[in-house]
């Protein structure tokens, strides 16, 4: 069975609005995708970093709650796992203020099995970070002589701007090992002072990844792919209470939307239909929809479970359409 494997960072969110503090859920990037994936169904492993506190109790008891694969968490001791702070303004999108000393991250890197066409998703400052660097590489050293696809999601973002121009080089070569490429508007002003989808693309991607997603907060989704593929695809107007996630449960969806309608990376490399970037696209929305819903960082347990409940149809042909 084809497996969904994460790397990243570890945190305790605390969310604020009105300057009062609403909720603590544990959380990260990577973190909040593979909850929502174990939610939905999917086989998931965690590889990432806690302290031995009581955060880290927190952030690894709920990884197992819902299913998730912990045997590649690392806990350290004399180490306080960190934390983030998510001020909510009235739009209900947040600004982020972390407390975590990266100098000190370490990682004893426990590589799960990889199969062919499991999936690895990586991204965000973790992707890049110095002190972990051969570490993230080894990982994907290993996924890409399994022939596993792998997933990056820039997530770059204004907190580490002082850092970007000497990181480009780590950026480029994740771009390289990647089959698939998602960002913000955000992630690429921050790193390359670049907007818009073709700037970016034809002048930051298209030379290392072919299949690139650019997402822009409620604005349309734009993709460019394989053989001039390009296509916009608009958000649907809703309601939010909170968008902390919304991106990383994009990328849950789409991975969800690869597990379910069978796309692998032969696929890829043969580039996809524009049926399979509308069914794997609109995989994506719905689950960062779902996650807009309310002031949780992952799709909810009753919309994982309707997606379980629809399991039979995982095995569909790579355009979606009928049975394989």
């Amino acid at each position: 069975m084809r497996k969904v494997i994460g790397i990243g960072e570890t945190v305790l969110d605390i969310l604020f609005r009105n300057g009062q503090p609403v909720s603590a859920l544990p959380g990260g990037s990577t973190y909040n995708a593979v909850i929502s994936m174990a939610r939905a169904g999917l086989p998931v492993t965690f590889i990432g970093e806690v302290g031995h506190d009581r955060v880290g109790d927190e952030i690894v008891g709920f990884l197992e709650k819902n299913g998730v694969d912990t045997r590649s968490v690392c806990r350290f001791q004399n180490t306080k796992s960190p934390i983030s702070l998510a001020f909510l303004n009235e739009q209900n999108d947040a600004e982020y203020v972390f407390y975590k000393d990266h100098p000190h991250d370490r990682l004893d890197l426990i590589i799960p099995d990889i199969g062919a066409d499991d999936i690895v998703l990586f991204g965000s400052y973790y992707a890049v970070n110095p002190v972990i660097r051969m570490q993230v590489k080894a990982l994907l050293d290993a996924a890409r002589s399994c022939g596993a696809i792998i997933y990056y999601d820039v997530n770059f973002r204004a907190a580490h701007a002082h850092e970007a121009k000497k990181l480009v080089p780590c950026f480029r070569e994740n771009l390289e090992y990647a089959d698939l490429v998602r960002g913000s508007h955000e992630d690429f002003a921050v790193l390359f002072q670049k907007e818009g989808a073709d700037a970016v693309y034809d002048a930051e991607i298209s030379s290392f990844c072919r299949h690139f997603i650019y997402t822009q907060g409620s604005r349309a989704v734009e993709v460019r792919g394989a053989g001039g593929f390009a296509k916009s695809y608009p958000v649907a107007e809703q309601a939010t209470v909170s968008t902390v996630g919304a991106g990383d449960n994009f990328n849950a969806g789409f991975i969800y939307g690869l597990m379910k309608y069978g796309v692998t990376r032969s696929d890829l490399v043969r580039g996809l239909s524009e049926n399979q970037w509308d069914a794997l696209v609109g995989c994506a929305c719905r689950f960062s929809a779902e996650c807009c819903k309310d002031i949780y960082n992952y799709v909810s347990e009753s919309f994982g479970h309707s997606l379980r409940q629809d399991g039979a149809h995982f095995g569909k042909d790579s355009d979606g359409m009928g049975e394989k």
